[in-house]
């Protein structure tokens, strides 16, 4: 068989799996529906091996790479087939994930839910990694499909379901930011997986055209135009997110070294507050002998300035460390070192 003829063979063998993958069925109305239940409790056990484990049974990726491919292709019809696949993928999602947020509302919003209502940059890098690899899977049966499956819904059910959770406690403005990573994905899911469509030749339409990139750019204009909207904006909050951690970091580390030098105590850990232009640092220290306002005025005037340009003020709440023995309490002071 002649190399054309094989190739246009293994194109159209790939176009009906995705077809398949990308149609609505009840078996996907309900794996979808049994991803969404295990996800949401996972997230509220706060279990990140529970909440991967959850996607083994979701099924988002074939409805994303149907759409993926009929905007390669403009084929409208699997462009609406796929759409109706996934939103209804999506509704049950949020459906279920709603009820069980309803159920529970006395459980704690744990650190896996809050994780996932701030996106940032690298959350869409992972996603255009990720769509580019389930792409690139479904055209190769050489690879497993199911484990890439797995990773790229894992970008799109626990946001979906920690959204969902989140407006049954009526919590607006955290369900709007795992909106928003679920949609980021979403796109950058969508978009990466056309490019690799059409780099490997699905571009029936566009292959005949004299301007095959300018026919791609013009049928993903919406995709592109979103995700850099999205870009931009998620790279100055990780810009944000990383001048914050490194200011934080730097502050425990200072206060460290000057509480264990000039005090003989230990840091026991420190949190901040932004208000009426100030960040307030408010460090716990343990130790024999509490500082005095001018060790602490000193340490204040150590630490570094706050990238947002706001005043620092160090308060210290100081927790007296006693050693007590048999005979009674010994002398903090002499026999702190030899205990820390």
């Amino acid at each position: 068989m002649p190399a054309t003829a094989a190739q246009n063979q293994w194109q159209e063998t790939v176009r009906e799996h995705i077809r398949e993958d990308a149609s609505f069925s009840n078996a996907h109305l309900l794996m979808n529906v049994l991803a969404a239940t295990i996800a949401s409790y996972g997230l509220f056990a706060n279990s990140p091996a529970v909440v991967i484990g959850a996607m083994i049974v979701a099924m988002l990726l074939g409805p994303i790479t149907g759409v993926s491919l009929a905007l390669v292709d403009s084929d409208a019809k699997i462009l609406l087939k796929s759409l109706l696949s996934l939103l209804s993928g999506a509704v049950a999602i949020l459906a279920i994930a709603f009820l069980i947020g309803t159920v529970h509302r006395d459980m704690p919003i744990t650190g896996e839910i809050m994780a996932r209502t701030a996106p940032n940059f690298l959350d869409l890098m992972i996603a255009l990694a990720g769509g580019a690899a389930g792409a690139y899977a479904t055209v190769s049966f050489r690879l497993s499909l199911a484990l890439v499956g797995v990773a790229i819904a894992t970008a799109l059910v626990p946001p979906l379901s920690c959204a969902s959770i989140l407006l049954a406690r009526g919590e607006a403005s955290l369900a709007l930011g795992a909106f928003e990573l679920a949609f980021v994905n979403l796109v950058a899911i969508q978009f990466s997986a056309s490019v690799v469509l059409w780099l490997t030749g699905f571009r029936r339409v566009t292959r005949t055209s004299g301007q095959p990139v300018t026919n791609f750019l013009k049928q993903n204009l919406l995709s592109i135009t979103i995700l850099v909207v999205f870009g931009v904006s998620l790279s100055v909050t990780s810009r944000h997110v990383i001048a914050k951690q490194l200011f934080e970091t730097k502050i425990r580390f200072t206060l460290q070294q000057e509480i264990n030098s000039s005090l003989g105590s230990h840091l026991v850990g420190a949190s901040f507050e932004k208000t009426s232009g100030k960040t307030i640092v408010r460090a716990v220290v343990r130790g024999p002998v509490p500082p005095s306002a001018a060790q602490v005025a000193a340490m204040e005037g150590k630490l570094p300035s706050p990238p947002d340009g706001t005043t620092v003020t160090l308060r210290i709440r100081f927790v007296e460390l006693m050693i007590i023995d048999r005979d009674g309490a010994v002398d903090s002071d002499a026999e702190f070192g030899s205990d820390e």
